[in-house]
Order: structure tokens, then C-alpha cells, then sequence
């Protein structure tokens, strides 16, 4: 059950900081911040509502049944209502996080994925979790969060995703691969351990994820990196434990997909 809780150091969070005490209120949309100790869990649940999950400090990772999203800063991960979830904090995590009703402007669909977050839509986030939830719809407040919809339909989606397959066998080998990442498996070293022809593991694992098999490996090794980077641990370790032949290699992979440096991620000292 996703409810209030207790940091170790005896702070409570307020009742009113909880998702799942006001995704009832009669809005399209509510808002509410929170702030997280380093390691932080929250345990599987779900809301009624689809939920923008943001980490204005810090980077979140969301598991679901269906794969796992991580949000690095100017990312927010979304997760349609009634999916259940876990979520991890990496470092301390401060979040915004917004709720909105499945046919309002904003909703992001029915399928998880992480969003850019632009400076304008940055600050609506921060702005909106000082909003009551019971808000006046017609006064300032309600201006507010009707751009922040505005907002969001605008947002571009960003490849921090690594969906699972339906398939019993492919999902326990694309698990397996996250726990012990290796950059270098083939299509073919995968085949040989499942069984499967070339032909037939290719089609499977396209049609499961919507990805082709190198972009899947690539998207999970950032998932990894991500956490790891925000850590601080050095781009020259995780390289090469990701099994990259040197940091050199690895740079190019990420800035590839995220257009600046691993580094860019790295605590500043």
C-alpha cells in the first residue's frame, strides 16, 4: 500500500504529500512534492490516476511488471494509471509529482515512458506543487495548471526505457541482463541459451519490446550507468564494468543517446 511513512531520522511526510490521498480530489489535475533520504524505496503500488513522476534533484527508476524507466535530471518518467510500480531513489531525491485524470489535455497515454523536461515546464512543476489540491479551476491557480497540460503534450519522449518481453524465457534473460549488464552479447550467444533460431528470436524480441536487440542492450546499459553516474562513481569503472572496452567507447554510446558527456551526470565535487 503506497501511504505515509517515516525517514529513519523520525520525520514524517505530511498526509497531504501522498499521491494516494488526493488523486481523489475533483481536478484534472493535482500536484505534490516530496523529499527522499539516498536509497529511499517505495514499495509496489499503483494510482488511479496517471502519474509525471520528476526529480528536481537526484535520479529516480521506475520498475513495473512490463520493464523499468530511469529519470536523470530534465527527465520525468510517466506511468499510466492502475500499472503497478516500484521506485527507486538514487542520492537524495527531491520529486514533483502530478496526477492527472486519464481524459485530461495532459495524459500521456496508456504506456509508461520517460519525457524531457524543458526550463518552462520545470518551473510549472515546481510552481504546481505549491498548489492545494482544491485549487480555484477559474482563478490564477487553475491558469497554472492548465499550462502545465499545455505543457506536457509538448514534452518529446526520450529513449530511457528497457521493456520487458511477455515472453516467460526472453524476460527472465533481459532481467538477468540488468542485474549483470554485458555490452558485448550477440544475438547469437542469446539464441544459443534459449534455444531459439536467429530468425525467430529477432522477430520475438522486436515485437515484445518494440525495440531491435542492440537498441535494447544499449538502452539497459544506461539504465544502469544512470544510478551509478548520479552516485559518483567514475565513468572509467562503469565503462569497463559494463564491458566496454574503454571509457572512450562508452562516451560515444551515451552521448549518442543523451547528447552530453557521462560526466554531465556525475555529483559536482
Amino acid at each position: 500500500q503506497y501511504g505515509s511513512f517515516t525517514f529513519a531520522n523520525g520525520t514524517a511526510v505530511m498526509a497531504w504529500n501522498d499521491p494516494a490521498l488526493i488523486e481523489h480530489v475533483d481536478r484534472p489535475i493535482v500536484a505534490v512534492g516530496n523529499e527522499y533520504p539516498p536509497s529511499f524505496e517505495l514499495d509496489w503500488h499503483q494510482h488511479r490516476r496517471g502519474q509525471l513522476l520528476y526529480a528536481a534533484r537526484g535520479v529516480i527508476v521506475v520498475s513495473t511488471p512490463h520493464g523499468a524507466w530511469v529519470a536523470p535530471p530534465e527527465r520525468a518518467i510517466w506511468t499510466p494509471g492502475g500499472c503497478s510500480h516500484a521506485v527507486r531513489m538514487v542520492g537524495a531525491v527531491s520529486t514533483r509529482s502530478v496526477l492527472i485524470e486519464p481524459d485530461a489535455l495532459g495524459s500521456l497515454g496508456p504506456a509508461n515512458k520517460v519525457i524531457t523536461i524543458s526550463p518552462l515546464l520545470r518551473s510549472l512543476l515546481e510552481a504546481a506543487c505549491d498548489i492545494e489540491p482544491e485549487y480555484d479551476v477559474a482563478g490564477r491557480d487553475g491558469m497554472v495548471m492548465s499550462l502545465l497540460l499545455v505543457e506536457l503534450t509538448r514534452a518529446q519522449t526520450v529513449p530511457l526505457a528497457v521493456p520487458f518481453p511477455k515472453r516467460a524465457d526472453l524476460a527472465r534473460k533481459c532481467q538477468a541482463f540488468l542485474e549483470a549488464p554485458r555490452s558485448h552479447d550477440t544475438i547469437d550467444q542469446w539464441c544459443a541459451e534459449l534455444g531459439l533460431g536467429r530468425r525467430a528470436f529477432t522477430r520475438a524480441f522486436r515485437r515484445e519490446t518494440g525495440l531491435s536487440f542492440g537498441a535494447w542492450r544499449q538502452q539497459a546499459s544506461l539504465l544502469v550507468a544512470l544510478p551509478r553516474l548520479a552516485a559518483g562513481d567514475a565513468v572509467t569503472t562503469i565503462a569497463l564494468d559494463l564491458g566496454y572496452e574503454s571509457p572512450a567507447a562508452f562516451t560515444t554510446m551515451f552521448k549518442r543517446f543523451l547528447g552530453v558527456a557521462p560526466s554531465r551526470y556525475r555529483p559536482m565535487e
